[in-house]
């Protein structure tokens, strides 16, 4: 255990911040042994993993756990489909490229998300037409108060966008220790979001597994920021969803507002970044924090910018865009 230690290498944003504690956790058996110590200090816990979807306003006055469970592993297989299970300290990447190479689909779309496994299920993580739980199969947990292990399936977990049961009424009960994926050996290839068939033809690729999670890879590369250079949380805000009537409404003012339907007839979902950009925020910057200038969903903090100023920088975005838009947004990261 360490005694007050910095965080600035620990959360994506690079916020220089202090927690009083922090403990790496390596194992199972070691996390069971901090919960039922005697020892074990009544202040508040934080889990965290990748440190990538996580703003810090302030010191945090109390313990981090730090997920540095590892392991990736083949547990079943059937005639169409693998079960894959990775301990939740591996990196998210990592995941997808094993599962790249061994010719295992349905996660390819999401390559190159930042963060950790276990961090996957809580926010239910999606990109380009692809969300966690189409593959999800299960998910190992402890319970922070009685050491006990839990396991967890689809829908004990109540996915939702963006969302998941561990965002609601198990937050902070319960540490992800490792998660299940179903893979699939005939995966239907999801190509017609955002740009991924532009770039395939622009590389000359036959879809596959592996040439779709590279045309991923070079257009996130293309429009995001690299934590290691720039501080940032990916996307800062969810994409709204609206009800159909104010859509119409808004499309008939805004003929090239980006939008996308949902599970629900009755309701679209509208691009963050194109209502942001819309309101003029996109590139901006005001001293150390900003808009990422070539995605305006990413707030960044070029270096000794504090998390309150990238706070401030959000509210300021929302403000902007409810009275432009009449569209209340929603924050991605989590605050603290």
């Amino acid at each position: 255990m360490e005694k007050t230690v910095s965080l600035q290498l620990l959360n994506t944003f690079g916020i220089d911040c202090q927690a009083t504690n922090l403990i790496e956790i390596h194992s199972e058996d070691q996390l069971k042994e901090y919960v039922l110590s005697a020892s074990r200090k009544k202040s508040p816990e934080l889990i965290l993993g990748g440190g990538s979807n996580v703003l810090f306003t302030q010191d945090f006055q109390g313990t981090i756990l730090l997920n540095k469970m590892r392991g990736i592993e083949v547990v079943s297989e059937d005639h169409d489909s693998f079960v894959v299970k990775s301990a939740a300290g591996e990196s998210w990447h990592e995941l997808v490229l094993f599962c790249v190479e061994h010719h295992m689909g349905g996660i390819e779309n999401l390559s190159l998300i930042p963060g950790t496994v276990g961090a996957a299920p809580v926010q239910n993580i999606g990109a380009y037409g692809v969300e966690l739980k189409d593959v999800f199969e299960s998910l190992e947990a402890i319970d922070l108060c009685s050491g006990e292990k839990i396991q967890l399936h689809a829908a004990q977990c109540h996915f939702a966008y963006r969302n998941s049961i561990f965002k609601n009424a198990l937050k902070g009960k319960y540490m992800i220790t490792a998660v299940c994926l179903r893979l699939s050996k005939k995966p239907v290839f999801k190509t017609s979001y955002g740009a991924i068939e532009e770039e395939l033809n622009k590389s000359g690729d036959a879809i596959s597994i592996k040439s779709i999670s590279d045309a991923v890879c070079r257009i996130r590369r293309s429009k995001l920021p690299d934590p290691a250079e720039i501080g940032n949380a990916g996307s800062f805000f969810k994409n709204p969803e609206i009800g159909m009537e104010q859509y119409q409404a808004l499309l008939a003012k805004y003929t090239d507002m980006v939008a996308y339907p949902t599970s629900l007839s009755n309701q679209m979902k509208v691009a963050a970044g194109w209502l942001i950009e819309h309101c003029g925020w996109k590139g901006k910057r005001f001293g150390q924090v900003g808009v990422h200038p070539k995605q305006a969903l990413v707030l960044v903090n070029y270096g000794g910018g504090t998390g309150k100023e990238v706070l401030d920088l959000s509210q300021r975005i929302v403000d902007s865009v409810m009275d432009t838009f009449g569209i209340l947004l929603e924050r991605e990261v989590q605050i603290l």
